[in-house]
């Protein structure tokens, strides 16, 4: 008989999520809808800490409430820790020093990633770009980068919905259209991006449509997870030789 070590309070989880408390609507390619994701996850919820909370409203104990749900999710067994909003980057140093795995706390890891393998500067689409400074890049060891920043908070669906909290209902086609007239006009004023990467945690269910319009490698937060899935949880190859 093989013994087998216990001390999980869930099995088979792969990665843990630290998610804000939101409830609009998540399509598949949402970090928040784990139909649409091919790895396990497990989620703890930050009660009463919602997306303009975070944005507009940061206080010193919501430090304390992110590590705290960082380090529950380490318990329950989780292999890797991620976000649900990509402004979370400012904390991806402290939970790293509070946890014994894995953490990626916002898709902005990527940045140097996408310059590196495009040789140019790279795009950025955030949720407000009169929020994500210096800081947030500096924080994930991207403020080298060269980047052009694009948000969506001049719009009038996403922005009511996601940024305000006016309502939990979303027009989804309208987000989709309001999302590309903001990528668009950022590449007519910088024709010299070579990637996208989405900060948004709300985007990736549209990577597909900005890639079809516009050509470009696009990464996001769900690109990362499924590369960080990979890294923990490795898998034998299957083939022949």
């Amino acid at each position: 008989m093989t013994k087998v070590s216990g001390g999980k309070n869930i099995c088979g989880v792969s990665i843990g999520v630290i998610s804000l408390e939101s409830y609009f609507p998540k399509p598949p390619g949402h970090i928040k809808n784990p139909s649409g994701l091919p790895f396990t996850t497990c989620y703890e919820i930050l009660r009463g800490i919602s997306v303009p909370d975070l944005l507009y409203r940061p206080t010193p104990a919501m430090q304390n409430t992110i590590l705290e749900a960082a380090l529950s999710l380490e318990m329950q067994g989780v292999k890797a820790i991620t976000g649900s909003c990509g402004f979370l980057a400012l904390y991806q140093s402290v939970l790293v020093n509070a946890v014994q795995i894995p953490v990626f706390s916002s898709s902005l890891i990527q940045v140097p990633l996408a310059y590196q393998m495009t040789g140019q500067k790279v795009g950025v689409i955030t949720a407000d770009a009169t929020v994500l400074n210096s800081h947030y890049l500096k924080a994930v060891g991207a403020d080298h980068v060269p980047v052009a920043i694009a948000g969506l908070q001049d719009s009038e669906e996403f922005a009511s919905v996601i940024l305000h909290n006016e309502r939990n209902d979303m027009d989804l086609e309208l987000v989709v259209e309001e999302l590309l007239t903001v990528v668009r006009q950022l590449l007519e004023n910088n024709p010299d991006i070579g990637a996208l990467v989405l900060e948004c945690t709300d985007l990736p269910p549209y990577a597909h449509r900005l890639q079809a319009e516009f050509g470009l490698p696009i990464f996001d937060l769900t690109t990362l997870a499924c590369m960080a899935n990979d890294v923990v949880q490795r898998q034998p190859f299957k083939g022949f030789m």
